[in-house]
């Protein structure tokens, strides 16, 4: 009953659509009529509101972390364990990519992927920052840097937690991640993905 509960509570919390309700409070358009239509930090940024971006990126980083921790911290009390941890994880990421409160049209996860990897180990979160920031500044598309910090994920996780659920997580949001940058890898293998610090039209470009 615990693992239910945390569970449906995470997937709650990560169906708040950040993107949204940031670019509603600062008097932005909102983020799913721009650009990709991809209600997250990358497409927010687009609108020239460094500060929007950064506050979507905080909160969906910090929504994945929360639910952890607090997972982490009423499991116990509630007669649950690890499982409802990992649970609390996978749920937070399904709900952001998949929020009820945007029908189940959300973004690509990856700063919500982020928080829950450096709440389920610090150490884990800054060796795949680590990744993706060298990728970034070294071929400077953003969606290389999350798919090979995403490749890597599983491998580093099984190096901190061996053969455990939260490694299953990890692989599952591994696994989803790039699902929902498909369309990204098709630009990449084309030559036509736009790199980071260049403009890309204002119309709409879905997936991007």
């Amino acid at each position: 009953m615990a693992t239910i509960a945390l569970a449906v509570a995470a997937y709650l919390l990560g169906s708040i659509p950040f993107a949204v309700v940031v670019s509603r409070v600062l008097g932005l358009p909102d983020p799913r009529g721009y650009g990709s239509g991809n209600p997250g930090a990358t497409n927010v940024l687009r609108t020239g509101n460094k500060l929007a971006a950064v506050f979507t990126l905080l909160g969906d980083a910090g929504k994945g972390a929360v639910a952890v921790i607090l997972a982490r911290g009423l499991a116990p009390r509630l007669g649950g364990g690890e499982e409802a941890v990992a649970m609390a994880a996978a749920a937070v990421f399904l709900g952001h990519l998949y929020p009820i409160f945007l029908r189940f049209r959300g973004g690509k996860g990856v700063a919500t992927a982020a928080g829950v990897l450096a709440a389920l180990s610090p150490g884990l979160g800054l060796i795949l920052a680590g990744v993706w920031i060298a990728t970034a500044a070294l071929f400077r598309f953003s969606s290389l840097a999350a798919l090979t910090a995403a490749g890597v994920a599983p491998l580093v996780a099984a190096g901190f937690f061996g053969w455990h659920l939260y490694t299953g997580v990890t692989l599952l949001m591994a696994t989803l991640l790039a699902w929902r940058h498909r369309a990204n890898i098709q630009r990449l293998i084309a030559g036509t993905e736009t790199r980071i610090g260049r403009s890309q039209p204002t119309g709409r470009h879905p997936g991007a």
